[in-house]
């Protein structure tokens, strides 16, 4: 099979397509035939040795779609010919790859296997940041950072869809006509502004319930001072760089609540993935949540999907299709 292999961290261009053997599914596994490839962010922090280094050599990415083609030892939850997702796989970035079974979920009918791939990670990260990370309510003001994202339209939606007003940021005018077509009701472009100054303005200085925030250390210490009196700070990515340690006393004066989540805490088994990505799912078919696939990239030109991702020149999702 070709695949992207890095045998060292760095930047984009430690990334080499190369040609490997095929994997061999182990006991609980299947082999998946990918189709398409997401790319995300914590595929950067992996590739450039953020966050929790892989062992190398390695293949890159840990979401993707495509057809069952063999099964490992003791495989029940799918056959051969299934068209699947998966999220949290090692090894996406490549023509098979080897998944535990369990996370693989079926794509409905009618879906695209770019829909599949696109909808799995980010998909089912905005989900469980307004369900269960901290469950929006209906009147709740929320703030969500990049909001032409990948992520960021999706829980602007996500978040309209449980009842809220949303207030998020972009750094252009063209990426603001995006976040109100997703349906947010005010957009505040960080590069003209301070957000938290715009936010005490919008809510008369009441302050959000709750804060998304994906960018980490250029816009915490402002998010922080954006939220109200028992507000949620859910810092869930460090795309400007991760966040420096936090004096306990920086959430006293308003009493607030501070997480650091991630999607693989909120998708422990197969009946969690299967409900979150359910829902993901079921609201994409109604017509409920629009999904923005900003570009396909052949599996080869991982690196500059890459230097488009970290340049944030990109808005919605970026797949790579072997």
């Amino acid at each position: 099979m070709h695949a992207i292999q890095m045998a060292e961290v760095g930047g984009p261009e430690v990334m080499k397509y190369v040609e490997l053997p095929d994997p061999e599914p182990g006991p609980g596994q299947a082999l998946v035939e990918i189709k398409a490839a997401g790319v995300n962010y914590t595929d950067v922090y992996s590739r450039s040795g953020t966050n929790h280094p892989p062992s190398l050599p390695a293949i890159p990415g840990i979401e993707a779609a495509g057809v069952v083609t063999r099964l490992g030892e003791g495989v029940t939850e799918v056959a051969v010919g299934d068209r699947v997702a998966y999220s949290s796989g090692p090894g996406s970035y490549a023509e098979v790859n080897a998944v535990p079974a369990w996370r693989l979920m079926p794509i409905p009918d009618g879906l695209t296997f770019e829909e599949g791939a696109a909808a799995m990670l980010q998909g089912m990260t905005a989900q469980y940041l307004v369900t269960d990370c901290y469950a929006i309510k209906p009147g709740d003001v929320a703030l969500i950072h990049s909001g032409a994202g990948g992520v960021g339209r999706l829980l602007i939606q996500m978040a309209k869809l449980k009842g809220a007003e949303v207030i998020t940021t972009v750094s252009t005018g063209e990426k603001a006509e995006i976040a109100k077509s997703c349906g947010a009701d005010h957009v505040v472009m960080y590069t003209q502004e301070s957000f938290s100054e715009a936010v005490k303005s919008i809510t008369d200085g009441k302050g959000v319930r709750v804060a998304y925030d994906a960018v980490g250390a250029t816009t915490f210490d402002e998010s922080i001072a954006s939220l109200g009196v028992r507000g949620y700070m859910v810092a869930y990515g460090q795309a400007s760089g991760p966040v420096p340690p936090v004096p306990l006393a920086t959430l006293n004066p308003k009493s607030l609540f501070l997480t650091r989540p991630t999607l693989v805490s909120y998708t422990l088994n197969r009946d969690e993935i299967k409900m979150r990505s359910g829902q993901v799912f079921e609201w994409i078919r109604s017509g409920d949540l629009k999904l923005s696939i900003s570009q396909v990239f052949p599996l080869s030109e991982a690196p500059e999907a890459h230097r488009q991702l970290e340049g944030r020149l990109t808005t919605g999702k970026l797949l790579l299709q072997p």
